[in-house]
């Protein structure tokens, strides 16, 4: 360890993103990326604002802001956006989660947020999820200064109902809650409509998965425009151009294109139940999945062992250490032939 690091350095556990290996003929199943392009809009729209690339692009990228504010039927000042949905949260801890009281967030959910927390120095507390490894909002209902839920959940994909995040915000008017919804178009209910009578909630989402644009970094946040305010003001003391002009240009494309759109996550959400009922019929528990990915385990079957196996096999799905989701491993939604390729692989491994 280095000695002119910081203390924080040397406390830090920072979150392990998934591999992006270089392998010929793998099988990626492990990082959650769309298994179809974005909308061929995106392309020519790109192209264009690379002749612009001398030029900063707009700090407050307002086009983009606008067309995000339309198709949420939103004002332009209810939105902001950054690098990924990941850069939109962190400043959303500094902005608004960090207070008196403990943070709150499921024990079992995306492992950025402890990450955070400690990087900022919040004070959190968990709130496990139940033996069906459910959100109980129920279990919300304590002394918090702050909540932050991903819904659908990661890595499990459950989701929550928008009734029960209307009764999580009606239990705390007093404290800001972020919900997290980087999956919800492959099957949740957004929370967008509660954002006119809760002033404390905040929704973040991202482009990359649902929307197919992993590679351009565009995440956004929806919300009162006193959350919105206190967003920006730590953006502009961090970065004040925070997205690219060509990230901002095959946004607004994306955005423009919703046939495109309806159709492909239609089509990812198709995958995933066949890749479900294949898994299941080969022995594994599934939990209800919302997202672009399942959560799955095998009763005889140990979970990272598992995890090799399709490995030797050139199939790579995530798995993650911890007494409660270690038998478990979290598989994105291919194809139709990424999907036949995983459920021969696992074919051969638990019938051997």
């Amino acid at each position: 360890m280095n000695r002119l690091w910081s203390a924080l350095a040397r406390e830090l556990e920072p979150y392990v993103p998934g591999e992006q290996p270089r392998v010929a003929g793998l099988v990626k199943l492990n990082t959650n990326e769309s298994p179809l392009p974005p909308s061929p809009r995106v392309a020519p729209a790109v192209a264009a604002a690379c002749e612009d690339l001398r030029l900063y692009p707009d700090p407050d990228a307002t086009e983009l802001r606008r067309a995000l504010a339309a198709y949420h039927c939103l004002a332009p000042e209810q939105t902001f956006v950054g690098n990924g949905s990941d850069e939109v949260l962190a400043h959303a801890f500094v902005a608004l989660l960090k207070r008196d009281a403990p943070l709150l967030f499921p024990d079992v959910t995306y492992s950025f947020y402890p990450v955070w927390a400690r990087l900022y120095g919040v004070d959190s507390a968990v709130a496990p999820l139940d033996a069906a490894m459910r959100v109980c909002v129920a279990d919300y209902r304590r002394p918090a200064g702050a909540i932050v839920l991903a819904n659908p959940n990661a890595p499990t994909g459950i989701a929550l109902p928008r009734t029960e995040i209307a009764a999580l915000l009606d239990d705390h008017p007093d404290i800001p809650v972020v919900v997290d919804e980087a999956y919800v178009d492959f099957g949740g209910e957004t929370a967008v409509p509660l954002i006119a009578s809760h002033p404390n909630l905040l929704i973040v989402r991202t482009m990359s998965k649902s929307r197919a644009l992993a590679g351009l970094r565009v995440g956004y946040a929806l919300g009162d425009a006193g959350l919105i305010e206190a967003l920006r003001r730590v953006k502009d003391s961090f970065n004040s151009y925070p997205l690219g002009r060509p990230a901002q240009a095959g946004a607004i494309a994306s955005l423009a294109d919703e046939t495109y759109f309806q159709a492909s996550r239609a089509r990812v959400i198709g995958w995933r139940e066949g890749m479900a009922d294949g898994l299941r019929a080969l022995g594994f528990e599934v939990l209800p999945s919302a997202a672009n990915f399942v959560f799955a385990r095998h009763p005889e079957r140990d979970g990272a062992a598992l995890a090799a196996a399709l490995r030797q096999r050139a199939v790579l799905v995530r798995h993650f250490r911890g007494p409660r989701v270690a038998p478990y491993l979290r598989i994105s939604v291919g194809g139709e032939d990424d999907v036949a390729r995983l459920l021969e692989a696992m074919a051969e491994i638990v019938g051997a």
